[in-house]
């Protein structure tokens, strides 16, 4: 992913500077709870013209979850183009640490055994998610996320991909990093903005991306019997309402 020119100093103030220079551009990555809202549910039936196909089905399933997530109040205020500046920097740095995270996670998960496919697949995605994670310290000046502190939504979230590394089956870690991977370009989709909103280049960047790619076909070919589509079916809700946990946690946290 490239993000925009590296920042000379400190950060800027104005929201539509900070959205240049730094887009979580998920999408390009080839791969991009605590939280007081109520839980959303999971839909678990699909139409049956998806039935044979897992990738679309996880998403079909949990459509209420991304419905929800459009609607928490910090989105809500990007689409208007009133969110303060000071907010958008602290969800950013969320994100970095989310980001640096994670790549550890998927360094750790190469290391182990697995099928040929789901291997190369962690090599590709941790070759993507570190590329990004280097060049986005390199940007802000960092040296690394130890001093982030996450907020309760992002560390529940973390704590979930940890689980799943180190108690699931290798493609149930495939499973938990797709619906933050659906759910950024899908929301950029849906966002309401026009250019004049310091926020377009937030939805501008992260509004293409082809994760079917690199997902659908290790899905199917993995993801067969009902006892693993039922877990699969779980893994990926629960990180549906993790995304969504972070959105509405990250204004809340601000109050």
């Amino acid at each position: 992913c490239l993000c925009g020119d590296p920042l000379p100093g400190s950060l800027p103030h104005s929201p539509l500077l900070l959205c240049q220079s730094w887009t979580i551009k998920h999408q390009s990555l080839t791969f991009s709870s605590t939280s007081s809202r109520p839980r959303t549910g999971c839909n678990m039936s699909a139409g049956p013209s998806c039935l044979n196909d897992v990738y679309d089905r996880l998403w079909i399933q949990n459509q209420d979850i991304a419905q929800q997530t459009l609607k928490v109040p910090f989105l809500q205020h990007m689409q208007s183009g009133d969110l303060k500046a000071d907010v958008y920097v602290r969800f950013m740095i969320q994100d970095i640490n989310y980001l640096v995270k994670v790549t550890e996670m998927l360094k750790m998960m190469c290391e182990r055994n697995m099928s040929p496919d789901i291997y190369l697949f962690m090599v590709d995605r941790y070759k993507s998610y570190k590329k990004y994670a280097d060049a986005t310290l390199a940007e802000f000046n960092l040296s690394g996320v130890s001093e982030i502190k996450p907020i309760p939504a992002m560390e529940k979230y973390l704590s979930n991909y940890k689980t799943i590394m180190n108690e699931e089956e290798p493609i149930f870690f495939a499973v938990a990093l797709l619906p933050c991977e659906r759910l950024w370009i899908w929301l950029a989709n849906n966002l309401q903005e026009n250019k004049s909103n310091a926020y377009f280049t937030w939805k501008t960047d992260n509004m293409q991306g082809h994760p079917e790619e690199h997902f659908r076909k290790l899905l199917d070919d993995h993801l067969k019997t009902t006892e693993q589509l039922q877990r699969a079916s779980k893994v990926f809700c629960q990180q549906m309402q993790n995304e969504h946990n972070f959105f509405g946690d990250c204004l809340q946290q601000n109050k």
